[in-house]
């Protein structure tokens, strides 16, 4: 029985090697989370300090999600073929090195070069994070408490990450950087303390290399095309090439892994519907809610006149709401199933958008914001632990850091595409102008949009319920399940 195998457990009562390897993972990802962002209220003080221009600013956070987003896939299966700590060991290290060189940088290319490579680490950390959960909590009761704590730092990360934006950047930019370091190099400590050693099941197994060069060029290409469109334009020579080539790409990638004896992407695990639902739905999901994050802060500080730090409180309701909610999820998720928790999740969080179609220069933050901010909330409470467990259920072990590579992927592909549609809405509607005038005009196209995305998932949770009426055959997990 190998170590990691040893440590899994099924029960409710955990001791304290099995927190700290809980809280030691859960933490690097609350970081991946608070590094994104913190980064946002620090860029005027960067643009001032580097003389950067205005599309080399966007880089700043483009270069990260490029980095994260185009590698995650790669960054997941690595995980399983090549032993999940030693994965999650280096990538901590490395992202706790570049986050030291972006504070200390006087040059806007190193900057921007110091992001990418900490997106690029974060890549393999998240997917290799999940999937030692997944492995060490059997599937049931335990994974599900286990993936509703984890979802708490994700979410507290990132609001937490508003907040000392506001507070560092006031002291100085750097610290935005430099603050990681530490807890960081925390993590890294307790990591090689506490997680047990894996062997990967398929230790003679080759890699695929040219699976490995086509996936990655090919998401990479995807995320570039999507991230730079909104400043280039949609139809520019560029867009479409970048679009054609990164097409091509995948297309080789899929070819690749249907022929390879050992692919990086086993295509049959992409037959499974309760997966493919969970992964389209978290598109959907995030896509709809980074559009809102964006078009919610234009309005509380271009229109409201806000601070940044006003700005962020301004989303600490909801945040508070998960940070509460999430470690309780695990016996509804027991009860009623993912599927019904999902669709919840999502209604609430159609409402929220819906409301806040009344917004106008006048409006209050009781009476028309925090109502929205609740909403918010209580879908992600709902929602984003599901989302985890359903991604992840009845996945082999040495294909899980695969489901969860698939996941976050989708994840960073749905939010970089739903921010750039909702840019390209509100751009085109007056909304890239200043004046808070032409900014009210631009909103609501842009809340509308908001709206259909969610709206989409909503329909992709309802085809989950509607499914799970019919009978379905056992799978062999859930034989192997009954059987314990």
């Amino acid at each position: 029985m190998s170590p990691s195998a040893q440590l899994s457990t099924n029960s409710t009562r955990w001791d304290a090697r099995l927190w700290a390897v809980l809280l030691t993972v859960s933490t690097v990802v609350g970081l991946d989370a608070l590094d994104v962002s913190m980064v946002g209220v620090a860029l005027p003080s960067i643009r001032a300090e580097l003389g950067l221009s205005t599309s080399a600013l966007q880089w700043v956070v483009s270069g990260y999600v490029l980095g994260y987003g185009g590698l995650l896939l790669l960054g997941g299966r690595t995980a399983d073929l090549l032993g999940r700590r030693r994965v999650f060991l280096v990538a901590v290290a490395v992202f706790a090195v570049a986050s030291l060189l972006g504070g200390l940088v006087d040059n806007g290319a190193l900057l921007i070069a110091s992001r990418f490579i900490k997106g690029l680490a974060a890549a393999f950390t998240a997917p290799a994070a999940l999937s030692i959960i997944t492995t060490t909590f059997r599937e049931g009761p335990a994974r599900n408490r286990a993936i509703g704590i984890f979802a708490v730092f994700g979410a507290s990360g990132y609001s937490a990450g508003l907040v000392f934006s506001g507070l560092l950047t006031e002291v100085g930019w750097r610290w935005t950087f430099l603050l990681p370091v530490p807890i960081a190099i925390a993590a890294l400590i307790s990591a090689y303390r506490v997680i047990p050693d894996d062997r990967p099941e398929r230790s003679g197994a080759g890699y695929d290399l040219p699976g490995a060069v086509t996936g990655a060029a090919g998401s990479l290409l995807l995320v570039f095309a999507v991230v730079e469109a909104p400043e280039i334009g949609w139809a520019a020579p560029r867009t479409l090439i970048s679009f054609l080539v990164a097409a091509a790409l995948i297309t080789a990638f899929v070819l690749i892994e249907r022929r390879s004896s050992h692919p990086l992407l086993r295509l049959g695990i992409l037959r499974s519907g309760p997966l493919a639902r969970a992964n389209i739905g978290a598109a959907l999901f995030f896509g709809a809610y980074i559009g809102f994050q964006f078009v919610v802060m234009l309005y509380l500080q271009s229109v409201l006149g806000w601070s940044a730090l006003e700005t962020a409180l301004g989303f600490l309701p909801a945040a508070l709401i998960v940070a509460f909610g999430s470690p309780r999820i695990e016996p509804l998720i027991d009860r009623v199933g993912t599927p019904r928790t999902i669709f919840a999740g999502v209604v609430s969080h159609v409402l929220a958008y819906v409301l806040f179609l009344r917004i106008d220069e006048n409006s209050g933050y009781a009476g028309s914001v925090l109502p929205s901010m609740i909403l918010l909330g209580i879908g992600f409470t709902l929602a984003f632990s599901s989302l985890n467990i359903q991604a992840t259920a009845g996945v082999a072990n040495n294909e899980q850091g695969l489901a969860g590579g698939l996941l976050n992927t989708s994840l960073q592909v749905g939010g970089a595409v739903g921010l750039a549609v909702v840019t390209a809405v509100l751009t085109a509607n007056g909304g890239s102008e200043a004046s808070p005038a032409a900014l009210l005009t631009g909103l609501p196209p842009a809340l509308v949009v908001v709206t259909g995305i969610a709206a989409l998932g909503l329909l992709v949770a309802l085809t989950g319920i509607v499914r799970r009426r019919r009978p379905a055959p056992v799978t062999e997990p859930e034989l192997a399940l009954a059987a314990d």
